[in-house]
């Protein structure tokens, strides 16, 4: 999705005999989008991708990925949600058709031997904290907090964790992709984008390994467990497009205008119906009577959803860290009362966050109202 790589040992043609030093036959898979018709990898394997000595039902253990149940609605309600509260594990927050957000607390010794394959979509992870190694067929990705981790669907793959990994996770049912304003006529990244190829850090490939010996798979919300007769990491080599990819949110290089331009000057990745933004530390507005804070405003066709990493949030009171925002559309909502005249005469902001714009509405799942903060609608109240 970024670029074409290639690594290892790969034909001089794809769909050609390709076999080892000894003579045996090695086995191709194409990892391909949109049925034919899109981006596609193809990966060399040792032996059969395809055989399992077993496929059947499963249950999620409990560092695994959980599948949240929605709350009854409250339409027009703003809600915070307090990370700081969440469990070990995954905890499903926000969900619609076309995205699914968790809170994700792993410790150390929560790293699975397992392998996790999600059938249902592409694995966007934004790590607050942390350090480890996610292990996949492409190879080893170093990952660590203030990344952006992305986990293209149908990837079987496992983490080793350093130190314990926490964060957010935003399931895109639809895919991700690179904003199209971000790439020329050739799909290479234009100069005035808000990042480069030389940002993504790329997996490290070291050719075959031993692999885990049971996947356990996510589709349609359900989760089935495979024992493959072969590891799934013994590739020799693979080439494409599709592959894991790393990103360090401070890679993003913000723009400033003359006065407060829109959140969509912070897209860094979208999805179906979605639009993933970065704020970083920048310098503000430079008209002499900006209004750095952002305007009040009535996004009437998106929810906004923020997940508050660090820095001095200019546009609201009472939230911090791990922290998690849903404004709905179809209501105003702005700065807290004081923020935006506050703000006037400030020269930058050093707020990092991750939000996201969803064209259809997110409903709260039970599991967020244990960690729910209340009061946070009323908080826009001067008395």
């Amino acid at each position: 999705m970024i670029d074409r790589m290639q690594l290892g040992e790969v034909p001089a043609k794809p769909h050609i005999a390709f076999r080892s030093n000894s003579g045996a036959l090695r086995f191709e898979e194409c990892l391909t989008r949109r049925g034919f018709d899109g981006e596609f990898s193809i990966l060399y394997h040792e032996g059969p991708p395809m055989t399992d000595t077993r496929i059947s039902p499963a249950k999620p253990g409990c560092f695994d990925r959980q599948v949240g149940t929605l709350a009854p609605p409250q339409p027009l309600k703003r809600r915070l949600v307090l990370g700081e509260k969440a469990p070990d594990g995954f905890t499903p927050i926000l969900k619609n058709d076309d995205v699914v957000v968790s809170l994700f607390r792993l410790p150390k010794e929560a790293a699975p031997e397992h392998g996790f394959s999600n059938g249902d979509g592409d694995d966007l992870f934004f790590f607050y904290e942390g350090e480890g190694t996610l292990e996949s067929p492409f190879g080893d990705l170093a990952i660590r907090g203030g990344d952006y981790l992305l986990v293209p669907r149908g990837v079987v793959h496992r983490f080793r964790i350093s130190s314990p990994l926490e964060g957010i996770l935003f399931e895109l049912r639809g895919g991700l992709h690179i904003p199209r304003e971000f790439r020329n006529l050739v799909g290479q990244l234009r100069m005035d984008a808000p990042y480069t190829h030389r940002d993504f850090v790329r997996p490290v490939f070291t050719g075959p390994r031993p692999g885990p010996s049971r996947i356990l798979v996510k589709k349609d919300d359900t989760f089935v467990e495979r024992f493959p007769l072969v590891s799934p990491f013994d590739v020799v080599g693979w080439d494409g497009t599709v592959w894991p990819f790393a990103f360090d949110i401070l890679k993003y290089q913000p723009k400033t205008g003359l006065v407060h331009l829109p959140p969509t000057i912070h897209s860094t990745f979208g999805g179906r119906n979605a639009l993933i933004c970065s704020f970083v530390p920048r310098v503000t507005d430079t008209h002499p009577d900006a209004i750095p804070c952002p305007y009040p405003h009535a996004s009437v066709d998106c929810d906004e959803v923020i997940y508050y990493v660090r820095g001095s949030f200019t546009s609201r009171k009472g939230v911090g860290p791990k922290a998690v925002s849903l404004h709905p559309a179809g209501v105003p909502h702005g700065p807290h009362p004081g923020a935006y005249e506050g703000s006037i005469g400030s020269r930058s902001t050093n707020e990092l966050a991750v939000m996201m714009d969803t064209f259809a509405p997110l409903h709260l799942t039970t599991q967020a109202l244990a960690l729910e903060i209340p009061g946070y609608h009323d908080s826009w109240n001067a008395g």
